[in-house]
Order: structure tokens, then C-alpha cells, then sequence
């Protein structure tokens, strides 16, 4: 059974076999990299298509832009999200605008690979959730998956795609998530999976905190209580009809998100009912999320940080009461 970092492995490698014109680069990707993502891979396809970077994250990104607008489809690995925040510009600036600035003549066809999330003893700068700095920047496509299936999946379709992708994985998942088998299809950007039938209330969420939603509802099931799991995959695009949909059925959200509560991707989505599923609410819509500080070296302070089961089975509770 792959495991979810062989999913992410047999992805790359299949589109590197497919489409000589993608490449990797990033911190000891020749060497496999700190995770083993690319293990072997200079072996297959040599050091002009598996290329060693300096510690340089502003490189690492604008040498893939550069490289994408002359026939390439760069992937780059940063080794942990924490470290993106030096290519902001690159991301932000160019990557994001290059459609939009040249009337569509030019693509930027980047996939830019990022570990992220806690749960791993990582401290403040190996543990951090970054997607909500880029979910308000158009240009930039962000992709979160939660099963080894979708690990590979959404990477085949974040290669492919012409313009720029965030790939972000949860590194709490690399070794404990594995498939009964991996597809060689991609799965499309903007289509969320509901990840358990309910009609009681639903639950929004994505990345690790999926699995953290399927086992409160579980538990809740054990008390009456049917939740609905919707797992959003990609936040750009972000599947709101899928949203609508689910709430609308059950009249009661419960957005669950690991990043920082003020400004997170639970804002929108709460804002997104509040403007067109309003008259289909009976409770108000709930966040769980990590409170509004940094990550901590101690185990214990880590712990109360991520949103536990307990959590949220309490926050089932509160909203199944209204």
C-alpha cells in the first residue's frame, strides 16, 4: 500500500517519464531530498533535469518562472512551507500577473511543492500553515490534499496546468496515509469530495484536519448525530457549489482548518454562506482552528495548538444542540 510521499514520488516521476520538459529543482533534490520525494531520480533522469539549488527560495522560484515561459514545466520543491515567505515576490509579483500582464500570450506553468502543518515536533519554523497568505492572490492556484490518492492526483493536474500551483503537503501525512492503489488520472482542480454522507451538519475542511473531521463525526455518530465531511482538496479554485450544496442539506457548518483562526480560508467560507445560504441556516456557522499564535517547541503547547478530536466533537455538540 503506497504510502502518501510515494504517491507524491510516483506522481513526479510519472510526469517526468511523460513530458521531457518537466524538471525538479530545490534544496538536495538530487539527493532525494529532506522527505525522499525524488530518491533515485537523478539516477533515471540525470542533473540537467534534477537540479541541486542553492539555500535560496527567491532563486529556487524565479529561476522555475524564468524557465516555465521558455518551454519547461518546473517543479519546485521548498523543503518546508516556512521557508517560502523569500519567494513571496517572485509568487506574488510574477508568477501570479504574467497571464494578466501579457493579455494571455504568456503561461507559468510552476508547480511549487511546499511541506506544511504540525502535528510533527517541528517547532515555530518547521510547522506553520501558509495557504491563507496566498488564497487572496488571483493568478496563483492553491491544492491541498488529504489522501495518498489525491496526493497523486492533484499533482498530475498541478504539472499540466499552464499557469502557477501551490502544492501543499501535509507532512503529518506522509507516512501514516496510504492507498489500496494510486490511479494514473489526474483529478481536476475545483471539485471537493464529500468524505462521509450526513444530514445533521457538515464539516469543511481540508488537509490533515479531514481525518481529525472523520473521526468527531464517528464519534458523534455514536450520539445521533450525522455529519457530513466535505473535503475541499483545492482552495483555488475553491468549490463553492459543493459547499452550498452540503450546507444547504444539512442548515449547520462547521469549518475546521488547522492555520490561525483571524483571516483563515474558514473566514471565507463563512462569508460565503452568510451571503447565499443565510435562510438555509439554523445555528450559526462555527470555526475551529489554531488560535492566533505561533507554533512552540513543546510538545505539550503543540498539542494544545492543533485542533483535536475533542475539539471538534465539542464543536459538533454546540452546533447540534441549536
Amino acid at each position: 500500500m503506497p504510502t502518501f510521499i510515494e504517491a507524491i514520488r510516483e506522481g513526479l516521476y510519472q510526469e517526468m517519464e511523460r513530458d521531457p520538459s518537466v524538471i525538479v529543482l530545490g534544496e538536495d533534490v538530487g539527493e532525494g531530498g529532506v522527505f525522499r520525494a525524488t530518491e533515485g531520480f537523478v539516477d533515471k533522469f540525470g542533473r540537467e533535469r534534477v537540479i541541486d539549488s542553492p539555500l535560496a527560495e527567491s532563486s529556487i522560484v524565479g529561476v522555475s518562472i524564468g524557465a516555465s515561459m521558455n518551454g519547461l514545466r518546473p517543479v519546485a520543491e521548498i523543503q518546508f512551507a516556512d521557508y517560502i515567505h523569500p519567494a513571496m515576490n517572485q509568487l506574488i509579483n510574477e508568477a501570479a500577473k504574467i497571464r494578466y500582464l501579457t493579455e494571455g500570450m504568456f503561461e507559468c506553468p510552476i508547480t511549487v511543492r511546499a511541506p506544511f502543518g504540525g502535528g510533527v515536533h517541528g517547532g515555530p519554523f518547521h510547522s506553520q500553515s501558509v495557504e491563507a497568505l496566498f488564497f487572496h492572490i488571483p493568478g496563483l492556484k492553491i491544492a491541498t490534499p488529504a489522501t495518498a490518492e489525491d496526493a497523486k492526483g492533484l499533482l498530475l493536474t498541478a504539472i499540466r496546468d499552464p499557469d502557477p500551483v501551490l502544492f501543499f503537503e501535509h507532512k503529518y501525512l506522509y507516512r501514516r496515509q496510504k492507498a489500496e492503489s494510486l490511479s494514473d488520472d489526474p483529478v481536476p482542480f475545483g471539485v471537493a469530495a464529500v468524505r462521509r454522507q450526513g444530514k445533521h451538519l457538515t464539516i469543511v475542511t481540508y488537509g490533515a484536519m479531514v481525518h481529525k473531521a472523520l473521526e468527531a463525526a464517528d464519534l458523534a455518530s455514536k450520539e445521533g448525530v450525522s455529519v457530513e465531511v466535505l473535503d475541499l482538496r483545492t482552495l483555488c479554485p475553491l468549490d463553492r457549489q459543493a459547499i452550498l450544496e452540503s450546507v444547504k442539506k444539512t442548515s449547520k457548518c462547521l469549518v475546521l482548518h488547522e492555520d490561525n483562526k483571524t483571516g483563515g480560508i474558514g473566514a471565507e467560507v463563512s462569508a460565503l454562506l452568510s451571503e447565499e445560504a443565510f435562510d438555509y441556516l439554523d445555528g450559526p456557522i462555527l470555526r475551529i482552528a489554531g488560535p492566533d499564535v505561533h507554533f512552540s517547541f513543546s510538545s505539550v503547547l503543540e498539542h494544545e495548538y492543533l485542533p483535536s478530536t475533542e475539539r471538534i466533537l465539542a464543536g459538533i455538540r454546540k452546533l447540534a444542540a441549536y
